[in-house]
């Protein structure tokens, strides 16, 4: 329970950074009516704007999630939250090399609306990105 709390925690200071809460009644119906359809059960819901998207933060199952939707209604990506032994073995061998010292603070699996899989480790306060077998993308600051 503890390190879903601080996953939440840190997934919404990530986000905080590009990212401003808003709150239920400011979310287009559009975007409310998407997520609804597709996670119908899950009442409590956080939303921030990020850029012209909207996110979507909740909890299912003890898992943590984020899910994009653009002002059209449609999901861009979800982001579920994952243990840091579920990340591919590149992904836990890249950051042992270029962040000697570090650890891996969070991670995330990333499933866009294509079907593309990405992975996210948070290290050094930075979201380092990587594609489904463990290949570096990109790196974000947090």
């Amino acid at each position: 329970m503890k390190k879903a709390t601080l996953f939440l925690a840190a997934m919404f200071a990530i986000t905080f950074v590009n990212s401003q809460n808003i709150s239920d009644k400011d979310v287009p119906s559009t975007v409310k009516s998407a997520f609804q359809k597709q996670y119908p059960k899950i009442k409590k819901v956080k939303w921030e704007k990020e850029k012209a998207n909207y996110e979507a933060g909740f909890e299912s199952n003890k898992t943590e999630y984020a899910v994009l939707i653009d002002a059209s209604g449609n999901i861009l990506e979800t982001e579920a939250g994952i243990k840091v032994d579920e990340l591919p073995v590149k992904v836990k061998a890249y950051a042992l090399k270029n962040y000697p010292g570090q650890r891996i603070k969070e991670a995330a699996k990333i499933t866009k609306a294509d079907g593309e899989i990405n992975y996210e480790a948070e290290v050094k306060g930075k979201d380092v990105i990587f594609d489904a077998a463990g290949n570096f993308i990109k790196e974000d600051k947090d």
